[in-house]
């Protein structure tokens, strides 16, 4: 079979580190064009991997050669990319959050459907070993009813891994839309979502800009969720986490605590009723500051989906729902109640 030809839109950080790397280490795919802005950048990646370079993405978006792409841009040209890009007949994988409004996402959505292709939303966190593992676990009843977690995502911030540092779209509004609740924030309600089975129904949260300057968007929110069974938790999304990252959860359940990513060595920690402790040592979760992406798997599922035409496991329909808890999580803070998701 010939290779799914690939063109990257937007050549910052995560499309540096995650994207065009895998895609590299994919043997069903070539990236043969990228798209930046900045003129030295898409030439720069153009040269690297012999792709022919664009600084415009509706041109990139006109070259017959291209079947898929993906969308790496600020947050607000998620959704305008993505659809042209699927009204060009290309397939799709979009960063996160898949866009800034329900409308937004919405109109993508029916975007992939109108043209046949797929749309798919790049929450890495489902395909972590043990959050996987964690899911088996409740789906299977050996954690008994679930009572209640806390999740949270939180490191210093994006000023240290985006392209441009301090300069960069993330701390600006009309680019980013939202700060660190929909960077960090979301990739945990599309988490939770997927261990727990179930969806939200409920949100409060507090969202605050308290640890960054020249910023008009949000470094640390707290939100308390409640599943449709009446599970409730805790989810804390922050760029104010000087030191070290902490990108755990913990499942509070009738016979068992799962503690993930939560210990230095083992991934999952069971806590069981009895006094019980098994530990897992499954692999370490993917981290901006180890170095250490080498699969986020992310890729490997889109082109699986491509290739077998099969509906992405993260669909735009996935995308939409962990979209809208942070969507809500913004209106309770506004309004200062608790808000129907």
């Amino acid at each position: 079979m010939s290779k799914i030809r690939v063109g990257i839109i937007g050549c910052g950080s995560i499309a540096k580190h995650r994207h065009m790397p895998e895609y590299t280490n994919n043997e069903h795919t070539e990236i043969v064009a990228v798209c930046d802005i900045v003129e030295e950048r898409a030439q720069e990646f153009g040269e690297k991997y012999e792709a022919t370079a664009y600084t415009n993405y509706e041109e990139l978006l006109q070259n017959a050669d291209v079947d898929a792409v993906s969308v790496c841009t600020p947050n607000y040209l998620h959704a305008p990319v993505s659809i042209a890009a699927l009204q060009a007949g290309k397939h799709v994988l979009c960063e996160k959050p898949m866009a800034t409004s329900r409308e937004d996402a919405l109109a993508m959505i029916e975007a992939a459907k109108h043209s046949n292709k797929k749309l798919m939303i790049a929450h890495n966190q489902r395909f972590v070993p043990s959050h996987q593992k964690a899911r088996q676990l409740i789906e299977n009843g050996e954690v008994g009813k679930i009572y209640s977690f806390r999740t949270a995502f939180g490191h210093g911030g994006p000023e240290g891994w985006s392209a441009d540092g301090k300069d960069s779209w993330f701390f600006k509004k009309e680019q980013a839309f939202i700060g660190a609740m929909g960077d960090l924030g979301v990739h945990k309600t599309d988490l939770l979502r997927y261990i727990l089975g179930e969806e939200f129904v409920e949100v409060g949260a507090f969202v605050e800009t308290s640890a960054k300057q020249n910023t008009d968007v949000d470094d640390t929110a707290v939100c308390v969720l409640k599943t449709e069974s009446g599970i409730i938790g805790t989810l804390a999304a922050s760029w104010s986490y000087v030191s070290k990252e902490d990108n755990s959860t913990i499942i509070y359940g009738e016979n068992a605590i799962l503690r993930l990513e939560d210990d230095p060595v083992h991934s999952l920690v069971i806590q069981y009723k009895n006094g019980e402790v098994v530990k897992f040592e499954l692999g370490g979760i993917q981290t901006n500051e180890s170095g250490g992406q080498t699969n986020t798997q992310v890729i490997d599922q889109f082109i699986t989906a491509i290739i077998e035409d099969q509906q992405p496991l993260i669909s735009g329909e996935e995308g939409l729902k962990s979209l809208q808890v942070v969507l809500s999580a913004l209106e309770s803070n506004e309004t200062k109640r608790i808000t129907s998701v």
